[in-house]
């Protein structure tokens, strides 16, 4: 079943709760500063940030927090990536990169979109590379390394790629949109990914096809939408917050509600 229906409203701002969660700990952004909770709610630890923490990710004893710029550096897309050690908040590591990901022992990929730089790279527990691709966007860790590109690029080069070691990249799908969402991912490693208004499925195995064309976007619509995809149960909402041409502040938003039956 679908359901569609459009209404008012500003966008929505970062979502409240923890930035992660895993094993009884939370690392909340609070108080200009980064917040280790464990399950009786006590903090373990509070440290400052040189940014404000906008995401983490937790694996094997260490974490990395992403943050956005202050002050000075406002001018930039991102502020510094952290590598912390998880027992006591310290620093292991300052980096740089806007999106990243946990993979198993400690280790983590990173990713920074800077000019024409398009960069992944993944390090290990003590912040040291360890691979790098040319490559950037939403990261899905599973059996392999998947990234649904973001190249903010017009006309863009995105795809949905499979990271391989020594820098190799196994291409997928064109995408249409340079700044396609977060993907839905199933339990079956299919990613569900809303592309310029269309919602496409991209299997392990990189093949795709089309789902739904909720409302197609011309290349010169897209920069006026925002998306976004939430999987709640058997169902999966989809919204794009449409932004007037003219009319400063003024948004319409569009949201279809999907029915998701096993194959």
């Amino acid at each position: 079943m679908d359901r569609h229906h459009r209404g008012g409203g500003r966008p929505q701002g970062r979502p409240e709760g923890p930035l992660a969660r895993r094993d009884g700990l939370e690392l909340h952004a609070r108080g200009g500063g980064l917040d280790c909770v464990d399950a009786t709610g006590r903090s373990r630890w509070w440290r400052s940030c040189p940014g404000r923490p906008n995401a983490a990710h937790l694996s094997a004893g260490r974490a990395l927090v992403t943050t956005d710029p202050v002050g000075h550096s406002a001018g930039d897309r991102c502020g510094p990536a952290l590598l912390l050690d998880l027992a006591d908040g310290s620093t292991v590591a300052e980096l740089r990169g806007e999106h990243g990901a946990a993979l198993d022992d400690g280790r983590f990929v990173l990713g920074l979109e800077d000019g024409d730089t398009l960069r992944s790279s993944a390090h290990d527990r003590d912040g040291t590379p360890l691979d790098s691709w040319h490559s950037f966007g939403h990261y899905v860790v599973g059996d392999s390394l998947r990234v649904v590109e973001t190249d903010r690029r017009r006309p863009t080069g995105s795809r949905v790629v499979r990271l391989l070691p020594g820098g190799r990249i196994e291409p997928g799908p064109l995408l249409a949109d340079p700044r396609t969402p977060p993907p839905v991912v199933l339990p079956d490693d299919t990613l569900l990914v809303l592309d310029a208004g269309v919602l496409r499925a991209v299997g392990r195995d990189l093949e795709d096809a089309v789902l739904a064309e909720l409302l197609p976007l011309a290349p010169d619509q897209q920069p006026r939408f925002t998306g976004s995809l939430r999987h709640t149960a058997d169902h999966l909402t989809a919204t794009l917050v449409e932004r007037h041409p003219t009319r400063m502040g003024a948004y319409t938003t569009h949201a279809w509600t999907l029915d998701l039956h096993a194959a």
